[in-house]
């Protein structure tokens, strides 16, 4: 035992510096976890975490230990696949070795990222032994974040703070580890003071931890290289169809500002901040405005819609101009026919034709009824346009006829759960979360909905909550932002955002609750044409405008909800975007109106306490909580350390220069005359300081030698031609201590 402790004190440098390494590799582990599938986040974690122990915890031979941490990642990444269902056993192989390449089959990729991380961890404590290195391997790991949250949408800054933290800690114990070697008696007598050395440290860490913390929030004045050259050229980060995912005036997926609005097919990582982009897109001619539908999405990562891949999210058929589309009719809501013109401005191109809610037939493309490679999918009605069987660019004119749903809005408030989908074979798709979908945002959506007791009931209260409790924003604050989650982080820190965030928070809350949901992007109807009354439509005598001028800023994203017999049910959340539905009234006459979850007849919105979504626990709060404490307990000590240069401060400043011993002497004599008054032993006008010290001795003779003491210390200050140093009035200052002990003593 003894000679196992001599090791781990001979290795303690070896040990910081394992475990300064660790928290960097846990900031990359932090950041791939979005990525990566949890058997394989779990796997390289465990295995850095035992690597780690071992290599602090048992001193021997390097051979005995890296065959220790090759078996322990073997074992831990078995242990994985069988936590997380990755692997099964066979029943029908009961040996180890029957069962071994089965084994072993599964394993992979995950024990490849298990060991390579394995790897990175032992050269890196290997080649990184000295000041310069620890510095260039900190700066490089803090220049790959800060790259990394400029141009993809994460947001790395805490993961940059714990890699200043680490190298700072790193360096440290270096420096350390050389004043030991150096100066080996120093260190001796060093350790045995390692509260001081603590303190020290801590202290450091505190001011520089403070600093970061209430350091001003500026935006940058100046753009990464990349973007200031792409502005440079006139292209602007993204534009149009370039833009980084949708929204409803475009999402930003990299820092606020540094993209435009538009549609694109990559929804993977949504949030961010964006710039308008008002440059027109499509105008549509039609006698109602409605959303301009795109695609549709199910699968949410955590980050965004994951399922960007057009032609794997569904069944495909083909789709011919001029031949009715096939449609997933709802048998309990009836349906007007809408025809639209489109006509695409500029040359942009996309993956779909855009149309009005189900798009029921394509009546003409270019203005022929004939165009091949058109694909529909009618499980999210969308209506792909694939150029390389058109062998054709994407079409500048089209025309569509699409059917819009009236909804019976009272009668479908009614209807419960076990109504809507009992005994339907609900899709999957459509509950789908992610294993790791954050606890309390299904908390906040069941206390949201309390009230609700049907599906429509609920899905409104959650779209009535989004509305009324979040700032829509292009430029939300992202450095709010700590949650991974998108949603959670929207709900409980940012707080505002745009439509990405409303329509993602939305899908992923309904689901939460068990009622099927989706994500939908495209455009919103837009605004209508200015045109001259000749070219204006005659309807009853009026002259009616039903031209619509659609532009990148109109781009957006919205829910639909499921609800059963009654369909796909669009559901607005973003504040000041209204989905324009038809709507049935009591007599069945269909009229249009707003959306459906607007009506009078829905459930009062209910009212959740901000604040205890404001109280979860943070990292942060702790750690600056922390190093302020430590700071105050500082400036504490200081402060008593230094009481005596403190204690005739203001006297300095009314004399105008310092004071004199003998001044000092009069002072502190001043101050013990004034407790003995507070105690009643007071001093009439007509004695002198004798006199009086002679009285109160005879009535406090437990205090008279310290009166005695005191009255010779102010006498030879006073009148003795001896010279009187600092000295002489701490000695004063002292032994009116031992006189305030005395008095509350003889009580």
């Amino acid at each position: 035992m003894i000679r196992w402790w001599n090791g781990i004190k001979s290795s303690w440098h070896h040990s910081f510096s394992l475990l300064w390494l660790m928290v960097i590799a846990l900031q990359w582990v932090s950041y791939t976890e979005p990525f990566w599938l949890e058997v394989t986040t779990a796997a390289v974690l465990l295995t850095l975490a035992f690597a780690a122990a071992i290599e602090i915890l048992l001193p021997v031979k390097v051979i005995y230990r890296l065959l220790l941490e090759v078996v322990a990642g073997v074992f831990l990444t078995y242990r994985m696949i069988l936590h997380y269902g990755v692997y099964v056993r066979d029943p029908w192989l009961p040996g180890l070795r029957e069962r071994l390449p089965d084994i072993l089959s599964h394993m992979a990729p995950y024990i490849w990222f298990a060991f390579g991380a394995l790897v990175l961890l032992l050269l890196s404590s290997w080649w990184v032994s000295s000041k310069p290195r620890i510095l260039m391997f900190t700066g490089m790991n803090i220049a790959a974040f800060a790259a990394l949250d400029s141009f993809t949408s994460s947001i790395l800054w805490q993961e940059v703070a714990w890699t200043v933290f680490a190298g700072m800690g790193w360096l440290v114990t270096q420096h350390l580890r050389s004043f030991q070697l150096h100066y080996p008696r120093g260190w001796t007598h060093l350790l045995k003071y390692p509260f001081k050395i603590a303190i020290n440290v801590a202290i450091i860490f505190s001011l520089v931890i403070l600093t970061g913390v209430n350091m001003p929030e500026v935006r940058p004045t100046l753009t990464d290289p990349y973007t200031a050259w792409q502005e440079w050229n006139g292209k602007g980060s993204g534009s149009g169809s370039g833009a980084t995912g949708t929204s409803d005036n475009g999402t930003g997926t990299a820092s606020a500002g540094s993209t435009t609005s538009g549609y694109s097919t990559d929804d993977n990582n949504l949030g961010g901040g964006f710039n308008f982009d008002y440059s027109p897109v499509m105008t549509v001619t039609t006698d109602l405005r409605t959303y301009m539908r795109g695609e549709t999405r199910s699968v949410y990562s955590g980050s965004g819609w994951s399922d960007d891949d057009p032609f794997a999210r569904g069944e495909l058929k083909g789709g011919e101009v001029g031949q009715p589309l096939e449609q997933n009719r709802a048998s309990k809501v009836q349906t007007r026919e809408l025809k639209q013109t489109v006509k695409i401005l500029g040359g942009n191109a996309y993956p779909v034709l855009f149309g009005g809610l189900s798009i029921s037939k394509v009546n003409s493309v270019n203005g022929t009824d004939s165009s091949g490679g058109l694909l529909w999918r009618s499980e999210g009605s969308e209506l792909l346009w694939k150029s390389v069987e058109n062998s054709r660019a994407y079409p500048r004119e089209y025309v569509l006829t699409s059917q819009v749903p009236v909804v019976p809005i009272q009668e479908l408030n009614k209807q419960t759960y076990e109504q809507l989908y009992g005994g339907l074979d609900i899709d999957q798709q459509y509950l789908q979360l992610p294993g790791n979908f954050p606890k309390r945002v299904r908390e906040l959506a069941e206390k949201v909905t309390a009230q609700g007791k049907t599906p429509y009931e609920k899905t409104a209260l959650l779209q009535q909550y989004l509305q009324q409790s979040f700032p829509y924003t292009n430029q939300p604050d992202l450095s709010r932002r700590k949650s991974k989650d998108l949603v959670e982080s929207f709900l409980f820190e940012i707080m505002e955002g745009y439509c990405d965030y409303y329509s993602t928070a939305l899908v992923t809350m309904a689901r939460s609750l068990d009622i099927p949901a989706r994500w939908v992007k495209g455009y919103a109807p837009g605004e209508q044409a200015q045109l001259p009354d000749n070219l204006a439509v005659q309807q009853g005598g009026t002259l009616v405008n039903n031209n619509y001028t659609i532009t990148n800023a109109d781009a957006h994203s919205w829910a639909e909800v499921y609800f059963g017999d009654y369909g796909w049910i669009p559901v607005e959340a973003t504040p000041g975007f209204t989905a324009p539905l038809l709507a049935q009234s009591e007599d069945t006459a269909p009229q249009p109106t707003a959306a459906p979850e607007e009506e009078q007849n829905q459930p009062e919105p209910v009212e959740v306490n901000k604040g205890t979504q404001e109280q979860s626990f943070h990292p942060k709060i702790w750690i600056v909580a922390a190093a302020a404490v430590v700071i105050l307990a500082w400036a504490g000590f200081l402060l008593w350390q230094r009481r005596f240069t403190l204690r005739f401060f203001l006297q300095r400043l009314s004399n105008g220069q310092p004071l004199s011993p003998v001044q000092k002497v009069e002072a502190e004599t001043a101050r013990w005359v004034r407790y003995v008054r507070r105690k009643g032993m007071l001093k009439e006008e007509h004695e002198t300081l004798r006199e009086s010290v002679d009285r109160w001795s005879h009535e406090r003779p437990a205090a008279s030698g310290n009166l005695t003491a005191l009255l010779r210390m102010f006498e030879r200050a006073k009148y003795s031609p001896e010279v009187i140093e600092d000295k002489d009035w701490r000695s004063v200052y002292t032994e009116a201590l031992r006189l305030r002990k005395s008095i509350k003593s003889s009580k």
